[in-house]
């Protein structure tokens, strides 16, 4: 473990970074080009679950010179791997980059939701290139700043949805964009997520366990109230949970509820099933689709309590006619065994229906993939076309494939090489991602028996301005809380 930065060392290295900083143009801030046999330096923000394999790919084309996870057993594991060895370990992303900011070429943000806009902000804007995990951001204007502060730099990104280095998925984008389908008519996607806990009630504190444990027996509470107590302190020795909550509003730990994985699930931390898989699954029908800029959308849920998700959501996206299709309507659906209308897919012979999948409809025929990546697909009433389209450089699988683009995009200093770069791809695709949140969060009212409800309120939407245009009319408090996240002191997001 690295020595602790004092607070005077960490602002006067910020503040020398910072002032350091242009952003008229696109800058290198090392002032020194890569020769093509010289290894790029990596960072890596995260090494367990999804951050485990994206630091491993990292470190097969780069030399790891620091890592951060504020879990300790975590961080000291991944630190006694294979090209490893040599990182010095952080449990504070600030520290990292205040001692090795100006030597690091690219780094991995590989964190819970909420901690991924801050983490790629501050990397971008001392001159990092990023590969950050989808969803990109936890809110819509992160996504957008984080485009616009790759534009400004110059950096090269890319977002970790891998299946976007399929050449399936590029095959498939090909195919819908030679209008193979017709004019379109519909979108569909349903997914199996989420595969953590959501649903109301679900916060527990120390002072609501007691208040539980005296109610249901008042004589063995007193012990069961400090094991909890000492179960509590024995975690914390472990996880660093300030800088685990880091941008996000302070609420006590409790053991499992958050942490590992069990973020997506709390609208602090993470953005449901929704932000979880809508960046695989859209991989192909928004680029092929053009899915960008939705006036309007509209949910029903389960239910939820504005901290945690609800169980199971069904969310309609509206798109306005482009100049590459007339307006379409988007559908979302999410928890195993929720899915579009079975008519919807007998009326095209499909009759045994993935968990997850994507299906789109035109006037001539329909695509339909039974996979989350798009890796396989179909098209039913129409053939395949002679198409051309890039395929992918194979490093032995496409989670490789999409990690070596960035690190091939900073080699020849070209941004575009990275097809899922913040600033065509990703950024835009999150947007429009996360917009269904807003309308799942105008949708907190369930039906019994945790059913689904009745459709909430629709939530109308200029995306050019990322504003709720018919804010005034709704009666669900907090919704434009959403669009824009307040960062907790310490941390910078304008």
């Amino acid at each position: 473990m690295s020595r602790k930065t004092s607070r005077r060392e960490f602002i006067q290295n910020t503040s020398a970074i910072g002032a350091a900083l242009f952003v008229g143009g696109a800058v290198d801030l090392r002032g020194q080009e890569r020769s093509a046999n010289e290894q790029l330096n990596v960072a890596c923000f995260g090494v367990g679950g999804k951050g485990a394999s994206d630091s491993s790919n990292a470190a097969a084309f780069g030399n790891v010179v620091a890592i951060c996870d504020v879990d300790r057993n975590t961080l000291e594991s991944k630190g006694k791997s294979k090209g490893f060895e040599n990182a010095e370990k952080f449990t504070d992303y600030r520290e990292l980059l205040a001692k090795y900011g100006k030597k690091i070429d690219i780094c991995n943000v590989s964190t819970p939701d909420h901690m991924h806009g801050p983490i790629t902000l501050a990397a971008m804007r001392l001159g990092i290139s990023c590969y950050t995990q989808k969803p990109l951001t936890r809110t819509i204007y992160e996504a957008r700043l984080l485009a616009h502060v790759a534009k400004e730099t110059g950096v090269c990104t890319q977002m970790g949805n891998q299946g976007t280095a399929l050449d399936s998925s590029r095959e498939a984008i090909a195919q819908l964009q030679s209008g193979v389908l017709g004019p379109l008519k519909e979108v569909f996607a349903w997914s199996n997520r989420p595969v953590w806990a959501q649903g109301p009630g679900r916060r527990m504190t120390l002072e609501k366990f007691a208040a539980q444990a005296k109610e249901a027996d008042p004589e063995t509470a007193p012990k069961l109230i400090e094991k909890k107590k000492e179960e509590i302190a024995k975690a914390l020795e472990r996880v660093d949970w300030k800088n685990w909550l880091g941008v996000a509003p302070t609420r006590e730990f409790w053991p499992g509820l958050y942490h590992t994985f069990q973020h997506r699930g709390w609208w602090d931390f993470g953005t449901g099933a929704l932000g979880d898989m809508a960046c695989h699954q859209l991989t192909v029908p928004f680029a092929a689709c053009d899915l960008r800029d939705p006036v309007s959308v509209v949910a029903k849920s389960t239910g939820h309590d504005f901290d945690s998700f609800p169980a199971s959501s069904i969310i309609k996206f509206e798109f306005p006619e482009t100049s590459l299709r007339p307006a379409i309507p988007f559908w979302w659906y999410d928890r195993r065994g929720n899915k579009p209308p079975m008519e919807v897919f007998e009326k095209y012979g499909i009759t045994n229906v993935s968990d997850s999948g994507v299906l789109i409809i035109g006037e001539k025929g329909v695509f339909y993939s039974s996979d989350d990546y798009c890796a396989v697909y179909e098209l039913k009433g129409v053939d395949k076309v002679k198409v051309d389209y890039e395929k992918a450089e194979d490093k032995g699988n496409n989670d490789l494939n999409n990690m070596y683009e960035l690190f091939k995009a900073k080699r020849l200093s070209d941004p575009k090489i990275c097809k899922s770069n913040f600033i065509d791809r990703a950024g835009p695709l999150t947007e429009t991602i996360l917009l269904g949140n807003l309308a799942v969060w105008a949708a907190a009212k369930g039906g019994a028996d945790g059913e689904m409800g009745d459709w909430g309120e629709k939530v109308e939407w200029d995306a050019k301005n990322l504003k709720v245009t018919n804010l005034a009319s709704l009666k669900t408090p907090g919704v434009a809380d959403l669009i824009k996240p307040v960062y907790a002191e310490g941390h910078r997001l304008d």
